[in-house]
């Protein structure tokens, strides 16, 4: 390798630049290879979770264990209790999350969490939530019940439906409702039967995710070793034949 001046370039060894890159170029290269095996596990997981909501019936799936993520489909009719969820934000505006006890035809109930409405002028105003009757197929995920916050006012006991609501705790849905599961449902969107605004982040980091961490680690390695090899060679010449470094 040379330049216009006649002066070239040669490979200069340097423990310590040798070190720091042995050291940090097979860290980078593993946390890749580590993202690409989340990858392929969080994709099984999911093949197995879509496997089993084609061949599972509702009761079989509460019966093995109700994991968050899940998707689902059930059928059967919405009932009469329904909770709005407090303090629900979309695009600065506030509202509720509509949270309605649904009967799947076998199998216990569940809570099922419809999607967000606009909170109205006044607080002693609650929002005008319309349940749709007869039998219904909804499709959704599997999530959690909304916990509190650790610091919490205690919950002021409410008569009549809807009532508003800081949280649900899985504990105070089963004192209306003493079969409920340990898990609600979500509606995967705004197109399902009964559903308001249910336009979700989504719970689970995907595969893709991953991915895209593994190729942001290898692209690190890659740009090290060529560093590394840059680094390495050293101009010589006149001026440069003594230069030990």
């Amino acid at each position: 390798m040379s330049d216009p001046q006649g002066q070239r370039r040669h490979w200069h060894f340097d423990w310590r630049l040798m070190l720091f890159t042995g050291l940090f170029l097979p860290l980078l290269i593993g946390l890749g290879l580590w993202q690409l095996d989340r990858a392929g596990q969080k994709q099984a997981m999911l093949d197995q979770w879509q496997q089993d909501a084609l061949d599972l019936e509702w009761p079989e799936l509460v019966a093995r264990g109700l994991e968050s993520g899940r998707p689902l489909a059930l059928t059967g009719q919405f009932g009469e209790r329904t909770w709005l969820l407090d303090n629900r934000t979309r695009d600065g505006v506030p509202g509720y999350e509509v949270l309605t006890v649904f009967h799947p035809i076998a199998g216990p109930a569940v809570v099922v969490n419809r999607g967000w409405v606009r909170a109205p002028r006044t607080r002693d105003q609650l929002p005008e939530v319309a349940t749709p009757e007869g039998a219904l197929t909804l499709a959704g995920r599997v999530s959690d019940y909304p916990e509190p916050p650790v610091l919490t006012d205690p919950a002021i006991p409410q008569e009549g439906w809807p009532r508003r609501v800081q949280s649900l705790p899985g504990a105070a849905a089963r004192a209306e409702i003493p079969d409920l599961p340990d898990a609600i449902v979500r509606l995967a969107d705004s197109d399902q039967p009964g559903a308001f605004r249910a336009d979700w982040t989504p719970d689970l980091m995907g595969p893709q995710t991953h991915y895209g961490y593994a190729t942001q680690w290898f692209a690190l390695a890659v740009a090290l070793s060529i560093l590394t090899v840059v680094a390495s060679y050293r101009k010589t010449g006149a001026d440069n034949d003594n230069d030990n470094g």
